[in-house]
């Protein structure tokens, strides 16, 4: 078997990951750090501009807004759901202190996302793609921050055992969301189906021995974007669709095509429900542990704070998950990895075929430039996948 680099290869990998491995180790201290000069500095004044600016909107716009048709129903809505007025103000506050955030961390990710890839050749994005990317990934989070902000926090000032009211229906949808997944990635790539032809025919042969059904086979567009080799399954029940991006057609041949698919079956024929119900109980803590958060804030008199539910603590609330993230991170990545060893067991005994499977790899790999022996540290903090190298040798174990 040839080398899974060369030397000139080797360099390279190093090269990108390098920088990784540096944010890696500096995120958390980074983090914990802004997270404390918000809640020391930033929870007041950017209250206050809150405050001011929800005041001016609803004098320039605010009764005309309140008698047009549509606008009329939201602001009814919205009124019910906060339960008294103020509601403008939270959802300023809670733009605001996102939107510090994000200025603040856009040199980093410019220069991790767009700078590094394209220097190390593996993106296709121009200027103008990626930030067309990145303001549709800005507006879809400042939805989701709108719903938690009216939500949470709507709830909080009016329900006593808000997390319970809130957390049950999540947590029941969180069971049920994944069906919904081949409709979020349309988000960002087109999507269309493989054509018919042998490897159509040889996918679909192949997930009928696994007897996983499933509802189409689709490529998706990546390539305008990256250069990483990319396949996954999406969804479940009817909606799951096994999903190869354009990039895997064009590197890989149909034999390693066939092995990263049966190595994705594999996630499918995991036992997923006991998984599920952690993570709804997980979510259920989660919100209790807010609510005891947002009752202390409440006593201590925090940044102003006379009641449960005020949006001013809505930094320490965000500071409280990332810890539980950070703390969690390396259990949750050892598992994740243990899925992908039993998903690489499964897709080889499906296709009895090892050169295929091997080859699969190797070329993921330099495609993908992955480090084949990172750091220790950097996999137990929480690495998704065992390392390629691992993944390599474990081919050859009895």
């Amino acid at each position: 078997m040839e080398p899974l680099f060369t030397p000139e290869q080797l360099a390279d990998i190093h090269a990108y990951h390098q920088p990784y491995y540096i944010r890696a180790a500096v995120e958390p201290l980074t983090r914990l750090a802004l997270s404390a000069l918000i809640l020391a500095v930033l929870v007041r004044p950017v209250y206050r501009g809150a405050a001011a600016a929800a005041a001016a909107l609803e004098r320039r716009f605010g009764q005309r807004l309140r008698r047009a048709p549509v606008s009329r129903a939201v602001f009814s809505a919205m009124d019910r759901l906060w339960g008294e007025p103020g509601w403008g103000t939270a959802l300023l506050f809670a733009l605001f202190i996102d939107l510090a955030t994000q200025l603040l961390y856009a040199p980093a990710n410019v220069y991790f996302f767009y700078v590094l890839e394209h220097r190390h050749g593996l993106s296709n994005d121009t200027p103008a793609t990626f930030a067309w990317t990145w303001f549709k990934g800005g507006l879809v989070g400042a939805i989701a921050l709108t719903a938690l902000v009216v939500g949470l926090y709507g709830l909080a000032r009016r329900v006593r055992r808000w997390w319970l009211v809130l957390g049950v229906p999540v947590a029941l949808l969180m069971l049920v969301s994944s069906a919904l997944d081949p409709y979020r990635a349309r988000l960002y790539f087109d999507q269309t189906p493989l054509p018919e032809g042998p490897l159509r025919s040889r996918i679909t042969a192949l997930m009928r021995e696994a007897d996983i059904t499933f509802s189409d086979v689709v490529v998706e567009k990546t390539s305008v974007m990256s250069k990483r080799i990319q396949a996954y399954f999406a969804g479940q029940g009817p909606t799951r669709t096994i999903v190869l991006n354009d990039v895997i057609l064009k590197e890989l041949s149909e034999d390693e095509i066939l092995a990263a698919v049966a190595h994705e079956a594999g996630h499918v024929n995991e036992p997923r429900w006991p998984a599920r119900i952690a993570s709804s109980g997980a979510l259920m803590a989660l919100l209790f542990l807010i609510d005891q958060l947002l009752r202390l804030s409440a006593r201590r008199g925090w940044w102003g704070v006379e009641r449960a539910g005020d949006i001013r603590t809505l930094p320490l609330v965000s500071l409280a998950v990332f810890v539980l993230i950070l703390l969690t991170a390396p259990v949750s990545g050892a598992l994740s990895r243990q899925r992908e060893r039993e998903a690489d067991r499964y897709g080889l005994a499906l296709t009895g075929d090892a050169g295929a499977f091997r080859r699969m790899l190797v070329k993921a790999a330099r495609v993908n430039k992955m480090d084949p022996e990172p750091p220790r540290w950097v996999v137990l903090q929480g690495m998704s996948h065992p390392p390629i190298g691992e993944r390599l040798a474990a081919l050859d174990a009895p």
